[in-house]
């Protein structure tokens, strides 16, 4: 049985930041990484941006280096049980190790129907994803891609962009519709067609087969789609076996404090698997870039030492052809959206907000400045009049 003053299970982008958030408080202390993927920690989000629409971004810049910190890493790796009074963790190769600290970033996984996974069958997650989808994605080739969330349209835009024949299935009436006020929506989905993509809403891939090198997808209308490959973005679930297994609890995602903490005082959890405090937005559970990049690193530095809780509230973004939104909080139809345009369509905020008139979320549609101040007025939590929100940011 080997022996590590912190254990870190999961590869991905919070590993990578917690181990460089232990070294910030602590130079020696030895730390192991246990990933299930088959590479090491990766900028995640140029899966589906930068490496699709920037030439010279390419793949060797994809890696994060965690290497540097002096971690032993170990991939293609699960780990299967956590004994917490014996303080170990034990991997499907056999392996035990023992911790003085563990942080579960044990993620995600993609939400699946039932057509299994293949080299033509791509449910969008990992850098192993991306090559297999790219191998796919040449001139003329048709690719459907099913979803209409963050994955689905970057993904489907990326593709376009290459030159790829693109199918979008979405269950909204207009894509986008479940985030975007109508008209934004109405605009969102025009600029798929614009570029040369067939769009279909309103309806659900019901099943799936794949037969050599063709899929066939049949639809809740009842109609069917045929092409050389199928890109399903449908969401995620946290990876939470393993906290419940061992008796943490688990209440969509693994339940921690302010300091990113079990109730194990040695057991920690981050990314996409934590259910968390946010100290403006009340506790959530956040599957995006920025949350990756400050919880892991928050936490880091907790493990090894440092007393500052997390109180950091991330954003997210995203890129589709020529347009890029960021926003803070939640961004949902079912609440009630005031917009704030200085160019309807291209440039602009929408704010939205409950039955209360109480801000919970801001979107800023191609612009790049006023986090900070987005930030600020959902702290606040006071009722807004709308005239009160045009020209706040």
């Amino acid at each position: 049985m080997s022996e590590y003053d912190y254990v870190i299970v999961g590869g991905g982008m919070v590993a990578d930041n917690a181990a460089k958030g232990i070294r910030e408080h602590d130079e020696k202390g030895t730390i192991l990484v246990v990933g299930s993927d088959v590479d090491g920690p990766y900028t995640r989000p140029a899966l589906s941006k930068k490496l699709w629409t920037d030439a010279e971004f390419t793949t060797d810049e994809v890696p994060l280096g965690t290497e540097e910190t002096g971690a032993t890493l170990v991939l293609s790796t699960t780990v299967t049980s956590i004994d917490r009074d014996a303080r170990t963790v034990t991997t499907d190769k056999g392996d035990t190790h023992h911790y003085g600290s563990l942080l579960l970033a044990t993620g995600a996984t993609p939400t699946t129907l039932d057509l299994r996974p293949s080299e033509r069958v791509v449910y969008f997650r990992t850098f192993a994803d991306y090559r297999r989808l790219r191998a796919l994605a040449t001139e003329g080739t048709h690719i459907v891609v099913v979803g209409g969330g963050y994955i689905g349209t970057e993904i489907a835009a990326a593709l376009a962009q290459n030159k790829v024949t693109v199918t979008l299935v979405s269950s909204d009436d207009v894509v986008g519709g479940h985030m975007f006020p109508a008209d934004l929506a109405s605009v969102f989905q025009q600029d798929f067609e614009d570029h040369g993509v067939t769009v279909r809403t309103g309806v659900k891939v019901e099943s799936g087969a794949q037969q050599g090198n063709a899929v066939s997808l049949t639809l809740s209308d009842g109609s069917t789609i045929d092409a050389d490959a199928v890109v399903f973005g449908l969401g995620v679930t946290p990876n939470t076996d393993l906290a419940e297994q061992s008796g943490l609890d688990v209440d969509n995602g693994i339940v921690v404090d302010e300091f990113l903490r079990t109730a194990d005082e040695h057991v920690y959890a981050a990314g996409d698997v934590a259910n968390y405090p946010d100290a403006i937005l009340g506790r959530r559970r956040i599957e995006h870039v920025d949350n990756a990049n400050s919880m892991g690193k928050t936490v880091g530095k907790i493990m090894a030492g440092s007393t500052e809780p997390y109180t950091y509230t991330p954003y997210f973004y995203s890129d589709v052809f020529d347009n890029g939104y960021q926003a803070v909080g939640t961004m949902s139809t079912d609440l009630r959206t005031v917009e704030d345009w200085k160019t309807p369509g291209k440039e602009g905020v929408v704010y939205y907000l409950d039955d209360d008139s109480v801000l919970r979320g801001v979107l800023m549609w191609n612009v790049w400045e006023g986090l900070d101040t987005a930030r600020e007025m959902l702290k606040s939590g006071e009722k807004r009049d709308d005239e009160s929100l045009l020209g706040a940011i």
